[in-house]
C-alpha cells in the first residue's frame, strides 16, 4: 500500500506513476478533497483539468469518480494550463484539481488543488487533512455516511476561449508594434494555451505578433527536452531560433505553462527578477489609473534587490516574504497586492484571483515591448541593475550546525542579518560594493540553497566563492549532484534564467 506522506508535499501531490500515485489513490483523494473541501466550504461541485502526460486522462478520471463518490458534482475542462485550471476555479467560483507535475519527468504525475477562487490548498490549508483522510480510506476506512443525494453527476466544458479572452482583457496587445516572438513550449501545456491567447486558434482576433512554434506537440514523454526552463540546457533550443530567425523576443513555459522564461533578441536569458520589476511597474500603473491610492507588490527573500527599489521608485510600498507560492498568495491577499513575482518566474496578479499565471506576464512583457521601439536588452537594462549568482545547491547533513557558521561569518564582518526565510545576511550598512546572500535549508532534501547578489560580477564571485567554501569544507557537506542544482558550479558567473522554488 502506497505511503501517501511520502509524495503529497508541503503544497501538491507529486508522484511516480503508478507506484505512488495510482488510479486507486486518485480516486480516494478526490473523495477526500470532496470531504475536506468542497462540502465543509459549500461548494456547488469541483472543476477538474489536466496536462497532456499520459497518465492524466485515467488519474483525473478517478479523481473525479472520487469527488462524485461523496455526492459533488464534477465540471471537467479536459487539456489545460494549471493557470487555466485557476481560471476556471475563479469564474466558476469552484474549488478546483489540475493533474499535472509541471516539469518533472515523464514517470511522475501530480495534483495542485485549490479552493474556490484559486485559493490555495497547502499542508496548513487542509492538504494534510486530505492526505489522511486518503490513506484512511486506500488502507481499509470505512464509516464514511453516504452522501443523502446519491452520487455527484459529471459535466464537460471548454472553457480554453474564455481563458484566452479573459487574459486579453487584462494586456491589450492589438496596438502593439509588430513583434516576432520564438515559442518553446516543450511539449507541454503552452502548446496548447499560445495559439489560443496569442493566436486565432479560439477564435479571438489576430494580434500583430508573428509565432514561431517550437515543441507545440503535446507529449508528456517530452521528446526534445525537458519542459524546465529553470534549467539553463532547456532554454539552448530557444536561444537558437531565436538568434536564427531575427525575433524580438524568447518565450519558454514549463510543463503545465504556469511558469514562463523569456530570452532577448540575442538569445539572453532575461532574469526573473527583471521581469518581476517590469511587471510590477505596469501593474502599479494600471491600479492607480484604476484608483488605487495605495498600492502593494510582494516580492520573495531571493529576488533581486532592484525589485523592492523599483517599486519603492514607483510610489508603492514593496512587500517581503517567503519562498513559496501558499505564502506569496496569502501575503498578497492580506496586503491586497496588485502583483506579486518570485525569482523562480512564477508570477502573481491580484485581478487573476491572487493566482500565479506565466501568460500574463508573458503578454505584459510583449506589451512593454511593443509599445517602444528599443530591443528587449535595453528595456531591461533599467530593470537589472545587480549581479545574481543564481541558486546554488550543496549536499549538507547537518544544516543547522552550517547556518551557524554562515552566522557566525556574518557577524564577524558587522553583516546585518534576518530570518524571514532561512538566512539573508546583507553587507554592513553603507559598504561598497554592496551584497547580500540568502541561504535556505531545503524541505525535502539535506540541501542548502545559496543566492548570492552584488553591485558588481567581482564582489558577487568573492562573495560566492567564500560561502561555498565554507558550506562545502568538513565532513558533513559536500556539491550537491549536478541534477539537484541550478548552479553548482563554483566558477559560475552569470545569472541564472531562475532560481528558487519551482512550481
Amino acid at each position: 500500500m502506497p505511503h501517501l506522506a511520502d509524495f503529497v508535499k508541503a503544497y501538491d501531490v507529486r508522484g511516480i506513476v503508478p507506484d505512488q500515485l495510482s488510479p486507486e489513490v486518485a480516486e480516494a483523494l478526490g473523495a477526500a478533497f470532496a470531504e475536506v473541501v468542497a462540502v465543509p466550504d459549500g461548494a456547488r461541485g469541483v472543476v477538474i483539468g489536466h496536462d497532456m502526460r499520459p497518465s492524466s486522462p485515467e488519474l483525473s478520471a478517478a479523481f473525479a469518480a472520487g469527488v462524485t463518490s461523496r455526492g459533488v458534482d464534477v465540471t471537467v475542462i479536459g487539456l489545460c494550463s494549471t493557470d487555466g485550471l485557476y481560471y476556471a476555479s475563479g469564474a466558476l467560483d469552484l474549488p478546483g484539481a489540475m493533474f499535472t507535475a509541471s516539469h518533472n519527468p515523464a514517470r511522475y504525475n501530480g495534483i495542485k488543488l485549490c479552493r474556490s477562487a484559486a485559493r490555495p490548498v497547502g499542508q496548513d490549508s487542509g492538504l494534510a487533512e486530505i492526505r489522511d483522510l486518503a490513506q484512511w480510506m486506500i488502507g481499509g476506512g470505512s464509516g464514511l455516511a453516504r452522501p443523502a443525494g446519491g452520487p455527484g453527476s459529471v459535466t464537460t466544458r471548454d472553457l480554453l476561449g474564455d481563458y484566452a479572452a479573459f487574459l486579453r482583457g487584462l494586456v491589450d496587445l492589438s496596438a502593439s508594434r509588430p513583434l516576432k516572438v520564438v515559442v518553446d513550449a516543450g511539449n507541454g501545456m503552452g502548446g496548447h494555451t499560445v495559439p489560443a491567447v496569442l493566436g486565432t486558434s479560439a477564435g479571438l482576433p489576430g494580434l500583430p505578433l508573428e509565432i514561431v512554434p517550437l515543441y507545440f506537440e503535446l507529449d508528456g514523454t517530452f521528446p526534445n527536452h525537458e519542459a524546465n526552463p529553470l534549467d539553463p540546457a532547456n532554454l539552448v533550443d530557444l536561444q537558437a531560433a531565436v538568434r536564427e530567425h531575427g525575433a524580438d523576443i524568447g518565450l519558454a513555459f514549463d510543463g503545465d505553462a504556469d511558469r514562463c522564461f523569456v530570452v532577448d533578441a540575442d538569445g539572453e536569458p532575461v532574469s526573473p527578477s527583471a521581469v518581476t520589476g517590469l511587471v510590477a511597474v505596469r501593474e502599479i500603473t494600471r491600479a492607480r489609473a484604476g484608483g488605487d491610492a495605495e498600492v502593494a507588490v510582494v516580492h520573495n527573500v531571493i529576488s533581486s534587490a532592484a525589485v523592492a527599489e523599483i517599486v519603492a521608485e514607483q510610489g508603492a510600498r514593496p512587500v517581503r516574504t517567503r519562498v513559496g507560492h501558499s505564502f506569496i498568495k496569502a501575503e498578497m491577499a492580506r496586503a491586497g497586492a496588485v502583483f506579486g513575482g518570485e525569482h523562480s518566474a512564477h508570477y502573481y496578479f491580484r485581478d487573476f484571483w491572487y493566482a500565479d499565471t506565466g501568460m500574463l506576464a508573458a503578454m505584459h512583457v510583449l506589451a512593454a515591448l511593443g509599445e517602444q521601439d528599443r530591443p528587449l536588452s535595453e528595456l531591461c537594462a533599467e530593470y537589472e541593475r545587480y549581479v545574481a549568482s543564481g541558486e546554488i545547491n550543496s549536499t549538507v547533513e547537518d544544516q543547522p550546525a552550517v547556518v551557524e557558521q554562515v552566522r557566525a561569518w556574518a557577524q564577524v564582518r558587522g553583516a546585518r542579518t534576518d530570518e524571514l526565510d532561512g538566512l539573508t545576511v546583507s553587507c554592513p550598512e553603507g559598504q561598497q560594493p554592496s551584497w547580500w546572500f540568502n541561504v535556505r535549508a531545503s524541505n525535502t532534501e539535506p540541501l542548502l540553497r545559496l543566492n548570492v547578489e552584488a553591485a558588481d560580477r567581482e564582489t558577487m564571485q568573492h562573495v560566492r566563492d567564500e560561502l561555498l567554501a565554507l558550506i562545502r569544507s568538513g565532513p558533513a557537506a559536500a556539491p550537491a549532484d549536478p541534477a539537484t542544482s541550478t548552479s553548482d558550479d563554483p566558477s559560475h558567473t552569470t545569472s541564472d534564467p531562475a532560481a528558487g522554488d519551482a512550481s
